[in-house]
């Protein structure tokens, strides 16, 4: 497959147009679309639909998109890498972090890679742990953060740091309350803001109390953590997070902070490749994520409430 023929279907797909990516990439239309043409003939699939008002991807088209991207990425690396040579720590890595842990990490990281790598750069994508995951298999990122990822053969998991979950709830007028244990099996008397289905805090609440023959009461789906504290502090409903999701915004309103027992715990995992080769770049910043986060994570300083 020609690198060339992939950088044009990417630039096309991505604009929505065909004069658009010629333009960008200095070539003629004609000749770009060629290249695409040949493309589709070459895998046998129909991969944008074109129309007066430009191009979309096909299905077939979205699913090569995703790979045609990694693929362009590990190419661009393996460049910066070898046409600087040496031992120098050269080139662009990128890590992939759920939100509120990009909250706690992504600037003493920064700080921390210009001071051992000046010479490379560095990207931070931020996604919930699924989404992460799939950026890892299709070569978008080098190294991801993910809660409870799953066991797959493409995946190296290292565990990393054990987050119990707590009931949040608004303030209540009896703040001795705070602090009591809320059983699991009482957990469905009360009214969750969770997000979707694909998040580790939701499978993981589903699943236990699946055990136990019961089901969460759902307020609320919401995909945002930020979202769900600020719907909590409404009086919305009650939240089942870690406490480094608290650590990571700024609360307005006073909650109340209850334990669930018995205990229900997410796994922070790192998680790389097990297919593709780490650039020396990526095996040294690996290391130095790893020192970081379980330096930042464990540190139990207290929330800062109203």
């Amino acid at each position: 497959m020609d690198i060339k023929k992939l950088e044009c279907f990417v630039q096309v797909a991505d604009l929505g147009s065909f004069t658009k990516a010629a333009a960008l990439l200095d070539v003629a239309q004609s000749a770009l679309s060629q290249k695409v043409r040949q493309l589709e003939v070459e895998l046998n699939q129909i991969l944008l639909h074109r129309n007066g008002r430009g191009v979309t991807p096909t299905d077939a088209g979205r699913r090569l998109l995703a790979h045609a991207r990694g693929i362009l990425l590990q190419v661009r690396r393996a460049r910066e890498e070898l046409a600087e040579g040496g031992d120098a720590m050269v080139g662009h890595v990128i890590l992939g972090l759920p939100p509120t842990i990009a909250r706690l990490v992504t600037v003493p990281l920064v700080k921390e890679f210009s001071i051992s790598f000046p010479q490379a750069t560095l990207g931070v994508a931020e996604a919930l742990s699924a989404s992460v995951v799939k950026w890892l298999q299709e070569g978008q990122v080098d190294i991801g953060l993910a809660y409870n990822p799953p066991p797959l053969s493409s995946l190296e998991i290292r565990p990393l740091y054990e987050q119990e979950l707590f009931l949040i709830s608004a303030r209540a007028s009896k703040a001795e309350e705070d602090g009591k244990p809320v059983l699991l099996r009482e957990l469905p008397r009360y009214p969750l803001v969770v997000p979707s289905r694909s998040n580790a805090n939701r499978i993981l609440i589903d699943t236990q109390l699946a055990r136990v023959g019961l089901k969460p009461k759902i307020a609320f789906e919401i995909d945002g953590i930020a979202s769900i504290i600020d719907l909590v502090q409404e009086g919305y409903g009650h939240a089942a997070l870690p406490l480094n999701s608290l650590r990571s915004q700024t609360l307005g309103k006073p909650v109340t902070i209850r334990p669930i027992k018995p205990k229900l715990s997410i796994q922070l995992c790192l998680v790389m490749s097990a297919d593709r080769p780490m650039t020396p770049l990526a095996g040294e910043f690996l290391s130095l994520v790893q020192k970081l986060a379980s330096k930042v994570l464990s540190n139990r300083t207290s929330i800062v409430r109203p």
